[in-house]
């Protein structure tokens, strides 16, 4: 092949690529987390002088609890919702991995997930990336969970027992869900219509009153108001376990008990709709 001296579009450097043989994953995992060729991750190794390990040679470095999406609990909830707005399968590779801001909530992740794998940290872009690699669980995901490579525009909203609907909510919020406060406004974001037509769906049938907005690349759906945006945010962490302290404490905000607050949801909804007939 030709080479045209375009620039590598890589995302992992050479040690980070050598540290992740090391701990057992195969070079075509590494190539689809490094965004290059397995060839190219091979060529790497041996410009390094690292050893080879045999073909289909296999031995798991760091713990991890496999079946940890076979049973349902408060935290699985969580993070399968956090794995839907922040996870990724990749196609070829026997892995799953999240992404993710905020290194703590990535390392209670691991810690859940029974995993002491170590982090890595994008310099280009800042973002934590937890690789597990695991066939059970990628295969656990998409057969159990129907959470397929390349989600996010075609996902469904996954089967949750209405028990742990909240804790779902939530993960999937600490990934892809925005909350200002003091204007009395959360938001949720994702990239597949039915999904977020489901959500919508979901959250209204809990009592919140929501709105639905189409964008470009993406879909919105809305919660607004000083009062139900506290009954929401109580409903989103009864019996919480994981979350994510930052938007936690945007919630926390408000003192006041639900009966003494009123909604202005018309009001907000009203100048949505002005916003789009302005577009």
């Amino acid at each position: 092949m030709k080479m045209t001296g375009k620039k590598s579009k890589r995302t992992l450097d050479k040690t980070e690529i050598i540290n992740m043989y090391r701990d057992g994953y195969s070079t075509s995992e590494i190539g689809e987390c490094a965004n290059i060729s397995a060839r190219y991750v091979r060529q790497i190794l041996t410009e390094n002088n690292i050893p080879k390990r045999p073909r289909g040679h296999w031995k798991r470095k760091y713990d991890l609890n496999e079946d940890y999406f076979k049973t349902w609990s408060n935290n699985m909830a969580y993070i399968l919702g956090f794995f839907v707005a922040d996870g990724t399968i990749p196609q070829h590779a026997q892995t799953v991995s999240f992404s993710q801001k905020s290194k703590s909530i990535l390392e209670d992740i691991k810690a859940e997930m029974g995993s002491n794998q170590p982090l890595y940290r994008n310099e280009k872009t800042g973002v934590y990336i937890l690789n597990l690699n695991s066939k059970v669980m990628k295969m656990d995901l998409i057969q159990i969970h129907g959470i397929k490579p390349n989600k996010s525009s075609t996902i469904e909203f996954p089967h949750v027992p209405d028990k742990y609907l909240n804790h779902f909510i939530r993960g999937y919020f600490d990934g892809d869900g925005f909350v200002n406060y003091p204007k009395f406004f959360v938001s949720f974001v994702g990239g597949s219509y039915l999904f977020m037509k489901q959500l919508q769906n979901k959250l209204e049938k809990q009592g919140f009153e929501t709105n639905f907005t189409s964008h470009a690349t993406f879909y919105r759906v809305y919660i607004s108001g000083r009062r139900t945006i506290k009954l929401f945010s109580d409903w989103m962490y009864t019996d919480k376990g994981l979350f994510l302290q930052r938007k936690y404490n945007e919630f926390k905000q408000e003192k006041l008990d639900p009966t003494l607050l009123k909604d202005s949801i018309k009001t907000h909804k009203n100048a949505l709709e002005k916003r789009k007939d302005m577009k």
